[in-house]
């Protein structure tokens, strides 16, 4: 059984205290990175480029924040206490340099100068604090909760998935009520409330006083060495697995709020979008307290897997996105579509920690969960794109009327989307099944 507390030592040994709760303060700040589709126009008119110009300090975001999370990963491992500190500076930083540098835009319109350093602000910068922060607390909160390592992770991943659902309405409001100059105002206050937030994450953080280092041959190894201890096709499958369902979890949610309007239901994109972050949250705590009961972690991701490859089919049998508005069964089937998905999404991230520890231990944890989250930033470079270039050369856009205003949508081309979602999909079911061996629990409990 997991050991609670000690006794004696009140706060300073509480797993909450000095575990869960920074997870939280540190996760639920750096995850309202996903918000920035509340405001990229307000950006780009505000500095004079197009959206799709500003898009990219998004991309350069989450492709950072994976690739500094890999190489940044061996500090972390050695000191959890300066990687959070790198991270709450780094975040607050960028949040506080993207907000000079949209102020600058204004007034200097269409300045290269203002483009160039939203996106080393936004998207170099707080992808540093995004990837070690991200990292910091999950091997702690594994080490804390050493029966329900999957439950713990889960907590803090929702955090970060339910950052979106719970900063979104915040910053509106904020945009609304600071008038002139309110998007550059946002973010310099935003950069302080962050800051104090993961600055106290990282003041709590702890490992248990029972935890030490590993002084063996395990602790001198190298993490090549570390992953070829299992057949290197193994880490490979996990590998490409993450990397497909990010991918494709990218590919439709970056198309959700277009769909919802495809089915007729355009008046209700904001109720949707949030139900749609309490599934992707739910999933990141669902599915991994769920693996907490099962001999191989890898099954959860089978199910994953197949629930979206299930609700997939399902839409493209009925071409749901095209002939949905109106058709209740149909609206009903492309919801549930994006809430698998979103949750299978979620579940993949707070899966993979606690899937890697199974296989290779908590010596090196950190450092191999870093090199994995490069797939994040692979996929944050491929999934938007891929889905946005199907939907430009497929099918066909049409406008529809909502709230006086005329919508382009190019249902078919949503539709196109799912072709290459389920393929891809099943390639990572198959990667599951044949590729990622049963861990070293699963083996010892067989």
């Amino acid at each position: 059984m997991e050991k609670n507390s000690t006794p004696n030592g009140g706060w300073r040994t509480n797993k909450w205290i000095r575990a869960a709760i920074p997870a939280l303060l540190l996760h639920c700040s750096i995850g309202t990175v996903y918000c920035w589709s509340i405001f990229s126009q307000e950006i780009a008119d505000y500095i004079g480029f197009s959206k799709g110009a500003t898009e990219w300090a998004f991309s350069f975001a989450i492709f950072f924040l994976g690739m500094s999370a890999a190489f940044l990963g061996n500090i972390v491992e050695k000191d959890i206490h300066k990687s959070s500190l790198i991270a709450a500076v780094c975040f607050a930083a960028g949040m506080a340099g993207t907000g000079f540098f949209i102020y600058y835009g204004g007034t200097h319109q269409k300045s290269a100068i203002a483009l160039i350093g939203i996106y080393i602000c936004y998207g170099f910068i707080m992808g540093i604090g995004l990837g070690t922060g991200y990292l910091s607390p999950v091997k702690t909160l594994m080490l804390w909760f050493k029966d329900r390592k999957g439950l713990a992770t889960g907590l803090a991943v929702a955090g970060f998935g339910a950052a979106k659902a719970i900063a979104s309405p915040i910053m509106q409001a904020m945009l609304d009520g600071l008038g002139n100059g309110g998007i550059y105002k946002m973010f310099w206050i935003l950069a302080v409330v962050y800051f104090i937030m993961m600055f106290a994450g990282h003041l709590l953080l702890k490992k248990p006083d029972d935890w030490h280092e590993p002084q063996t041959k395990e602790a001198g190894q190298s993490i090549l060495s570390v992953i070829k201890s299992r057949p290197m096709a193994n880490y490979i499958g996990i590998w490409l697995m993450f990397y497909i369902n990010i991918t494709c979890g990218l590919a439709l949610i970056s198309q959700e709020k277009m769909i919802v309007k495809c089915i007729g239901l355009a008046g209700f994109v904001g109720i949707i979008s949030t139900v749609s972050a309490i599934f992707n949250a739910g999933g990141r705590l669902g599915f991994s307290a769920w693996a907490d009961t099962m001999k191989d972690r890898n099954t959860i991701y089978k199910i994953i897997f197949v629930l979206s490859i299930a609700f997939t089919a399902l839409v493209m049998v009925t071409q749901g996105i095209k002939n949905g508005e109106g058709n209740t069964l149909l609206i009903i089937l492309v919801l549930g579509l994006i809430f698998v998905v979103n949750a299978g999404y979620g579940g993949g991230f707070s899966n993979v920690p606690t899937l890697l520890s199974d296989h290779y231990g908590m010596g090196n944890i950190s450092a191999i969960h870093g090199i994995t989250l490069s797939a994040w930033a692979f996929a944050g470079l491929t999934g938007n794109q891929m889905a946005t270039w199907i939907v430009n050369h497929f099918g066909e856009f049409k406008e529809i009327e909502h709230a006086g205003e005329q919508i382009q949508v190019n249902p078919a081309g949503y539709q196109c989307v799912l072709y290459a979602t389920i393929v891809l999909y099943i390639i990572a079911l198959l990667l599951s099944l044949f590729l990622v061996r049963p861990s070293g629990k699963a083996e010892k409990q067989a």
